[in-house]
């Protein structure tokens, strides 16, 4: 497959632009810095309130995710660029501000996949109006009555969610779910309402510990003074850039993009509802790519600043590559909940339903990214 890149090194169109240095890099990350120090700052003013407490929570929600948006371009950038800074102070700091990032993602990522699941369970089972049922344990069904159920579901499920995609998504109400979808919704609210509690109480934590405090520290420090190495004021860093795309093309080259445009597939169906929880093997490389895609994003950011060539192709594609994400982790919760002993074959049914309903969304991201990256007409965007 063809692909298409953008020359990173190439100073010949237009007006002759000034050199490119370090500079370029250490001003980026003293942006970025006291970005962080603002968010930080709000936060602490907003009290850090858990979403859905009211009074200031937008503005808290908001201040933890600018913590987040600075904290992942600026370890992104220590890793690109790690040969124009002090390698000890780089490699120190960067895992950290990795861990606060992941830990801070934790409660939205949560009350993003439960609204998910909820809206997609509304979606599947129809316009029937029955009571809001509470979640019950059932008659004695077992773990391996709930897996078969699920599996039979999922099989069953794979011929009708295709084309149920396409219809609108309505706000959720649970009296207008089936009694089977109903408690596995209850089910799902309780199990991902624990974690995102829990995921709070975590993040708050975190943002009490030492351990933050030292992160901040350094990140404040960051803000007027970065670590460059010796030669960093005189070395370009655009092929450091360049280097970041050519990992993400060659990753994306690695993918199974023609298995991608297939509706069905039954591999991720059967692994999804096994009794192995570990991650679905055929998510990871395209998870990486994701991952490829933002370095590559965050590195233009470095060399154009507001200006980024962050064309059509690169956001259409990084958006797909988000839902194939988000996708597949909703599967991964729909099968953990199917696992649940004692919980009633219509209950385990509804979560197959689900769970094949959300594997085929993994499939239809991946088939949107292939178009995306495929696209030779590269536009002008923002992100």
């Amino acid at each position: 497959m063809a692909q298409q890149h953008h020359d990173l090194t190439d100073s010949a169109a237009g007006p002759a632009a000034p050199p490119v240095t370090g500079e370029a890099l250490a001003g980026y990350l003293r942006g970025q810095a006291t970005e962080f120090l603002r968010a930080l700052r709000l936060h602490r003013e907003t009290g850090g309130g858990p979403s859905g407490s009211g009074g200031g929570t937008a503005d808290a929600v908001d201040a933890a995710r600018a913590l987040r948006r600075s904290a992942r371009r600026i370890s992104a950038s220590l890793h690109t660029f790690r040969p124009l800074l002090d390698p000890g102070w780089s490699e120190e700091i960067r895992p950290e501000l990795a861990w606060l990032s992941g830990t801070l993602a934790l409660e939205h990522a949560c009350e993003s996949r439960l609204d998910r699941l909820l809206l997609a369970l509304h979606r599947l089972s129809g316009a029937a109006t029955v009571p809001t049922q509470t979640l019950g344990t059932g008659t004695g069904a077992g773990t391996a009555v709930s897996a078969t159920a699920a599996t039979t579901a999922a099989t069953t499920a794979t011929t009708t969610t295709t084309t149920q995609r396409t219809a609108p998504r309505p706000t959720p109400d649970r009296g207008n779910l089936t009694v089977g979808a109903a408690k596995a919704g209850a089910l799902l609210d309780r199990q991902l309402t624990l974690a995102r509690t829990r995921a709070h109480s975590t993040a708050l934590q975190a943002l009490g510990s030492s351990r933050f405090h030292a992160v901040a520290d350094k990140v404040a420090v960051l803000a007027s003074e970065v670590p460059l190495a010796p030669h960093a004021a005189t070395t370009d860093p655009r092929p450091l850039a360049a280097a970041a795309e050519e990992r993400l093309t060659d990753a994306v080259a690695a993918l199974p993009l023609v298995t991608a445009g297939h509706p069905y597939n039954a591999e991720a169906l059967i692994h999804g509802l096994s009794p192995d929880p570990a991650p679905h093997p055929q998510d990871a490389p395209w998870h990486q790519v994701r991952l490829l895609l933002r370095l590559h994003r965050y590195a233009l950011e470095v060399l154009h600043g507001d200006d980024a060539p962050l064309g059509v192709r690169l956001l259409s594609a990084g958006q797909a590559l988000d839902r194939h994400r988000d996708a597949s982790e909703a599967a991964a919760a729909a099968a953990h909940a199917a696992r649940t002993p004692r919980i009633a074959p219509a209950t385990a049914y509804a979560l197959g339903v689900l769970h094949a309903d959300q594997r085929h969304e993994v499939e239809a991201a991946r088939y949107a990214f292939q178009r995306s990256w495929q696209k030779q007409t590269i536009g002008t965007g923002t992100s």
